[in-house]
């Protein structure tokens, strides 16, 4: 029997993951929980994929094994299908619904995919679609995209919303306290469905 809830957060380098797992690991601080995770950055700088590991009540172990994920949450469509072997078939992922094309397409001339076309390869999952672009914007910037994704997402994540909240006033700067907390409580209203 497995004794943790495994999240699995992506996106592109400057999207906020480690910000979210952050928040995530502030959240289990605040409840009494056992959390562990670990980050992967590669080329984030450069626009590359970052991921971060987020394993509440493991006891052990910091990395979540391919196809054992509890919940995957993307900042960007493409990652997305990219992560999606980490979850089981009818696993849960919650995504941007938007994405950033990588510099190949423009480099060697590929072809764009569009958004039905990444959703096809998410068939066989519990897949939940948020415009986060706008729904921060809504919240006062779109630098809060991060936040929305997060509040998103938390319906599905065993923390209470009060612990989430507390932990976002915790890990962003004093002067966006405001617009975060409205960020997590748009993104936590959002339809579930794509």
């Amino acid at each position: 029997m497995k004794d943790s809830f495994d999240i699995l957060i992506v996106g592109i380098g400057g999207q906020g993951t480690v910000l979210a797992s952050n928040v995530l690991g502030e959240a289990c601080i605040a409840e009494g929980k056992p959390v562990r995770s670990a980050e992967t950055h590669g080329m984030a700088q450069r626009g590359g994929s970052v991921e971060s590991h987020v394993r509440i009540g493991a006891e052990h172990g910091s990395l979540i094994a391919p196809g054992t994920a509890d919940l995957l949450i993307a900042f960007d469509l493409l990652e997305a299908l990219r992560y999606r072997h980490y979850l089981p078939e009818g696993g849960r992922v919650v995504t941007n619904s938007r994405f950033v094309p990588p510099t190949s397409v423009y480099m060697q001339n590929l072809q764009i995919p569009d958004e039905s076309e990444i959703l096809t390869g998410l068939a066989g999952l519990s897949v939940t679609c948020v415009d986060a672009a706008a729904l921060a914007a809504e919240a006062g910037s779109t630098l809060a995209q991060n936040i929305v994704m997060l509040g998103a997402a938390s319906v599905d994540i065993p923390l209470s919303p009060e612990a989430l909240l507390e932990a976002v006033r915790k890990c962003v700067p004093k002067k966006t306290i405001e617009i975060n907390e409205k960020a997590f409580r748009i993104g936590r209203s959002t339809d579930r469905g794509c």
